[in-house]
């Protein structure tokens, strides 16, 4: 009987310990899955860092799947982190409105989503934290009518399936108008550094008058940037994103001469602490707006306010 008894208790133990192995859902430990886009850009790169340290700083697991930009390759990383039972998914999406089925299907799964630095449409996620990208369209514009008086025809470098960067261009758009000397007259797309020194390049073609352009990335203005000294023209960049690179080209007498910048290594801790708190049963906020600063030639970071569509930029 003591003999029956003891061996009952051995497979007990032995299913017990089993069942506590899987790399989420039965688990103690927090196990996130995180799907972003790319390892190409060092914002990217930025927000995996920051990523990866907070996990290890509130004891948590991350298993990082890198999409590349593929929507197929991301959706995929997202099937599998559901069958691995995560405790919570956070994306920066591929494709703002291609990557809203995997998301219902993570949510239908009972596993809670957290988006960072690029917004899902279509889908209600349990937070987002991404910079005021719109705001700092704004600033982008106020900082182009700056260097340009006012006046001046100007190019924009687009990324179209990303809602952040067509947040940014919007913002760019609407306070553009606000300086009537400010003509807005091609966009071209440029999702790479290569893609935008050729869109860069077609756009000084078409409008040799050319006076500005916008880029939305760093990569982005870093292309026109060359494109424009190539073609020794006087047109001037103004960028976003404003990693070391921008700022170290902002800060040298060249056709780039500011650059929103954003703060990555924000937007992946916030993301952090917040899937852990919604996996805790706590509440935290829909939106996580961070707002962008601005980093000038000559002068390194300025003063810049945003209330009510104006932006002000300290002298």
């Amino acid at each position: 009987m003591k003999k029956t008894l003891a061996l009952l208790i051995l497979a007990l133990v032995l299913v017990v310990s089993g069942c506590s192995t899987g790399t989420g859902g039965d688990s103690d430990e927090i196990v996130i899955g995180a799907s972003l886009l790319t390892q190409a850009h060092p914002f990217q790169v930025a927000i995996k860092d920051a990523i990866e340290a907070e996990a290890a700083n509130q004891g948590a697991t991350v298993n990082v799947s890198i999409a590349d930009q593929d929507l197929n390759r991301q959706i995929s990383a997202i099937e599998d982190f559901i069958t691995q039972e995560v405790d919570a998914i956070i994306i920066v999406p591929v494709d703002s409105d291609g990557i809203t089925g995997a998301i219902k299907k993570a949510q239908d799964a009972g596993i809670p989503v957290i988006t960072a630095d690029i917004k899902a449409n279509g889908v209600e996620v349990s937070s987002h934290i991404a910079t005021d990208n719109y705001s700092g369209g704004l600033i982008a514009a106020e900082a182009m009518a700056k260097y340009l008086d006012g006046e001046g025809n100007v190019g924009l470098i687009t990324y179209p399936e990303v809602q952040s960067v067509r947040d940014r261009i919007d913002g760019f758009k609407d306070n553009a108008e606000n300086h009537p000397g400010l003509n807005i007259v091609t966009e071209l797309p440029g999702r790479t550094r290569e893609e935008a020194k050729t869109a860069s390049e077609d756009m000084l073609t078409a409008n040799p008058d050319l006076a500005g352009i916008f880029g939305f990335g760093d990569d982005m203005a870093l292309a026109a940037t060359s494109a424009i000294e190539e073609r020794e023209s006087d047109a001037v960049v103004i960028g976003f994103d404003g990693l070391e690179e921008a700022q170290n080209a902002v800060s040298e007498d060249n056709p780039f001469k500011a650059v929103v910048v954003q703060f990555p290594d924000e937007m992946g801790t916030v993301a952090v602490q917040n899937a852990i708190k919604v996996i805790n049963g706590e509440s935290v906020d829909k939106e996580v707006p961070i707002t962008p600063g601005l980093f000038v030639y000559g002068e390194g970071f300025v003063d810049v306010t945003v209330e009510d569509g104006t932006v002000t930029i300290a002298e």
